[in-house]
């Protein structure tokens, strides 16, 4: 009887743990304001993971502006928010204006509780095709204005009138830094790149088409060398993808509704215990006081 009231008592001590367990992962990821303190550490994929040692990117920057500040997503790995930084001074060297800056991750990472599959592991960034006005907008602006497609109206193809050389500097910007292993546009975008290239168009095997992605370039950094416990994404094809791979997006193949009745997205039923087990201490480490203390030491304008 001791042996079997000593089990029960044990049984009772963990069932707390195991049902926090089952709880959906953008519940309590989505519930974090602030990031986990410690050594920055990318764990899992792009989509199902989470990231310890988070920062922020300044709401405002020298070449940049954070937009929808309402989402609390301007979080990533250091790497990607120090690329970010790198990003917007280079390209206002070729011509952009300056970056707006979409979705990055979560404080921590993990599901989002709306929108992305992936952005999980504070390595995915979107950066909007529409170029940076010349003046900081107001956080009002930042939730209204809408982002401008880079597509001619019903098509497949970009629209001469909205697309510029500045755009295609931008994204080959984007594309030549060695840790920035992929940059998804929609396929329009990718047949105008690959069209407009006149010289090596090496680069271009980074330019992945993908559904969506018509008003924004999603950049993904490569797992750092300090993330033992981030997997790897497979290695892009050698070619620059300007052929059979890119024709396929202009048949109707891609486009065909999907059979059967529609299932929720993954990011809506994934449960804690499906992340690696690391994300579950991340969720229970301290939080800096503030944001600030964790925000970019780039100062704002």
């Amino acid at each position: 009887m001791k042996r079997l009231a000593l089990a029960l008592l044990m049984l009772t001590a963990l069932l707390p743990q195991a049902q926090a367990k089952d709880v959906l992962a953008k519940d309590a990821f989505g519930a974090h304001k602030l990031p986990a303190l410690g050594e920055a550490q990318s764990h899992g994929f792009y989509s199902k993971g989470c990231y310890a040692g988070g920062v922020a990117i300044a709401e405002t920057g020298p070449h940049w502006q954070v937009m929808r500040l309402s989402r609390n997503r301007r979080w990533g790995h250091p790497d990607l928010v120090a690329r970010l930084q790198v990003l917007a001074a280079d390209a206002s060297k070729v011509g952009w204006p300056g970056l707006l800056i979409g979705d990055i991750s979560q404080p921590r990472g993990g599901p989002m509780t709306s929108g992305h599959a992936s952005h999980q592991i504070g390595l995915d960034a979107d950066i909007w095709l529409t170029p940076m006005p010349d003046r900081i907008l107001t956080a009002r602006e930042r939730e209204d204005i809408s982002a401008t497609s880079m597509l001619k109206k019903g098509k497949l193809t970009v629209d001469d009138n909205v697309w510029t050389q500045a755009h295609f500097n931008l994204i080959k910007q984007a594309a030549s830094y060695s840790d920035i292993e992929r940059v998804l546009v929609h396929p329009g975008i990718k047949k105008k790149l690959c069209e407009t290239e006149r010289g090596d168009k090496s680069w271009l095997r980074k330019i992945r088409p993908y559904w969506g992605h018509f008003y924004h370039m999603h950049l993904r950094m490569g797992c750092p060398q300090s993330s033992p416990d981030c997997r790897k994404q497979n290695a892009v094809p050698k070619d620059d993808g300007c052929g059979k791979e890119l024709a396929w997006w202009f048949t109707d193949e891609p486009w065909k509704p999907a059979k059967g009745p529609s299932k929720p997205p993954v990011r809506d039923t994934m449960k804690l215990s499906q992340l690696p087990k690391a994300c579950m201490d991340i969720l229970n480490l301290p939080a800096p006081a503030s944001a600030d203390e964790v925000t970019s030491a780039v100062s704002s304008q």
